[in-house]
């Protein structure tokens, strides 16, 4: 049984490894420190010269007679380098290409990523593990190769979307896209190492260990490029593009009229391109059976409509299934339900009854389930890694891990959320509005904490921000100590603002990963203009990391609009959500 001081959660950090890293962390800061100044200037003046230099290019064919300053291509690549956390490995895997001969940091940062997709696409075959005798681990060892191909998928979308022009600045919203996907691809490289260190066996640590040394390279490299398009590309894109004003108010832009108007409407009365109905009255008795009818990579939306009802089955819709749209006949009617759950043998990623990684799925009046229980831990009821998806007057049903936000932006608003420890996890860009998160009544001697974050990188645009939400009790029996959140790895992001927060809250408000260990300086927890019993911070945790309290531009930061949409996601129809606080 698991108590407050032996609990262990889904992929917990070793409390002597915690302690390295913190002693690791303060002498990384006190290097950054000293050598910031100079470093900005270095990186300011290379990304001034690239573009003072395009612009004299395009504005004048004899560009001999325009004095020009440059960085020689080494130095140009040291300073590219030096933005990031790993800028050995950056220098030495990029200098060695025959293209690096080159002070354009754009087509640097393109060599970042073939460097990257290079590694990652040689790693399957260096998976080796002694799971033949264990079949738990064997299963752990199937959720690497999924998500080493996700990760594989995200860098080649990265290159794909800087396009093949040279010279030509990234826009701000190619550079966004960027930062998601290379994020997600870290997720996904990590969500790898969680899925085999959460199992506690001999040949499991064993693993763990191989395949955390076969990874070294791999992730490097992606957060080298991360880190390049955070801060170099990033920079060029506001050099190059003008700042506009736009309507705070509605959907995002990446939904089309159809799709605003399905959200919008209080009856679908639209034509699904497939209906589901237990009691035969639609084309099919599953959801399953219907979602067999969609293109894979397909640009024009797929509808289903599930009529009410509880549906006993698992989806995984793969990276392949683009745009799908499912709607029930409410969240409390239409229920997709299911029970695999970790301790009878399923990895936490692959216990979620209902799963998507394929971009641009909404889901809207539907309830997802899983009705495993609080002895069997963890227990996804959905797991989402799809970009730009929203999810509308929904609700999830569970207890451990109900709601697994794993990776790209999403959307929640309007929805209920149930459950006990960590039940709000992953490590998407996301953000939850006008929700009801509602901790229940865990297993004696248990906690309830509402979120654990997992950002590993300081350059990943991820965190869970929960805004104008309600957070009360599931029921009348919650008596378990109740937190709003713990740090899950060594960066996490989590904001609280606007919300209403009930008197189950311990005073304290959060709860560190290891009992009695401080979570490292480099998490950001903070909270702002909450209200209700719960809301005083007076009592707060005395963390490093943690604001009790942030000014109006640190919270404008954590809004749908600045944090989730990026410049081709703002909204323009003036209706459901709010983009601003």
């Amino acid at each position: 049984m698991d108590t407050i001081k032996s609990f262990k959660g889904y992929g917990k950090v070793n409390e002597l490894e915690q302690q390295a890293y913190e002693k690791k962390t303060r002498k990384r800061l006190i290097i950054i420190a000293v050598s910031s100044i100079v470093l900005i200037a270095v990186i300011i003046a290379a990304v001034a010269g690239v573009v003072i230099h395009n612009r004299n290019s395009e504005s004048s064919p004899s560009s001999d007679s325009v004095p020009q300053t440059e960085l020689s291509p080494a130095a140009s690549l040291k300073a590219v380098c030096d933005t990031t956390r790993y800028p050995s490995s950056c220098f030495s895997s990029i200098s060695s290409l025959p293209e690096s001969n080159t002070t354009d940091p754009e087509l640097l940062f393109k060599l970042s990523l073939r460097v990257a997709i290079d590694e990652l696409s040689s790693f399957p075959s260096k998976l080796r593990a002694n799971a033949e005798q264990d079949a738990r681990l064997q299963k752990a060892i199937d959720v690497c190769s999924s998500v080493f191909g996700d990760a594989l998928d995200r860098l080649n979308d990265s290159i794909s979307a800087l396009g093949t022009v040279a010279g030509r600045i990234a826009s701000s919203a190619s550079v966004s896209n960027v930062e998601t996907w290379l994020s997600a691809a870290l997720t996904d490289q990590d969500t790898c190492l969680d899925a085999v260190g959460e199992l506690n066996s001999t040949a499991a640590r064993g693993a763990l260990q191989e395949i955390e040394t076969a990874m070294r390279n791999s992730t490097e490299f992606a957060s080298n490029s991360l880190a390049i398009v955070t801060k170099i590309l990033g920079l060029l894109s506001r050099f190059e593009t003008p700042i506009h004003h736009r309507r705070l108010l509605g959907f995002p832009e990446w939904l089309g009229a159809a799709e605003r108007r399905l959200l919008e409407e209080k009856n679908n009365d639209s034509t699904p391109d497939a209906v589901v109905a237990k009691d035969g009255s639609g084309q099919f008795k599953t959801i399953g059976e219907a979602l067999k009818l969609v293109k894979k990579k397909s640009e024009e939306r797929f509808s289903v409509y599930v009529k009410e009802g509880r549906y006993v089955e698992n989806i995984d819709l793969d990276k392949n299934t683009w745009n799908v749209m499912i709607y029930g006949d409410g969240k409390d009617k239409t229920f997709v339900v299911g029970s695999r759950n970790f301790m009878d043998g399923t990895p936490t990623f692959e216990t979620a009854t209902f799963a998507v990684k394929g971009k641009g799925f909404i889901a809207k009046d539907i309830g997802f389930v899983n009705n495993a229980g609080a002895s069997k831990h963890q227990a996804v009821a959905l797991r989402s890694g799809s970009d730009r998806s929203v999810f509308f007057r929904c609700s999830f049903d569970g207890f451990q891990d109900t709601l697994y936000a794993h990776s790209n932006r999403q959307f929640y608003r309007d929805c209920d959320i149930t459950g006990t420890i960590d039940f709000i996890f992953g490590n998407a860009a996301v953000v939850f509005q006008s929700c009801k998160i509602m901790p229940r009544q865990p297993l004696p001697n248990q906690f309830n904490t509402i979120t654990a974050q997992g950002k590993k990188d300081p350059n990943q645009n991820t965190g869970i921000i929960i805004q104008k939400s309600t957070i009360t009790p599931f029921g009348n029996n919650l008596t378990a100590p109740t937190y709003l959140g713990r740090p899950w790895k060594d960066f996490s992001t989590t904001v609280i603002m606007q919300s209403d927060i009930g008197a189950l809250l311990n005073p304290v408000g959060w709860m560190s990963w290891v009992p009695n260990v401080e979570p490292p300086t480099t998490i950001f927890y903070a909270e702002y203009q909450n209200s209700g019993p719960g809301a005083d911070v007076s009592q707060r945790v005395k963390w490093a990391g943690y604001k009790p309290t942030i000014t109006d531009r640190n919270a404008e930061e954590f809004t749908v609009q600045s944090f989730i949409q990026g410049p081709e996601w703002l909204p323009n129809a003036a209706v459901q959500f709010d983009s601003t606080l």
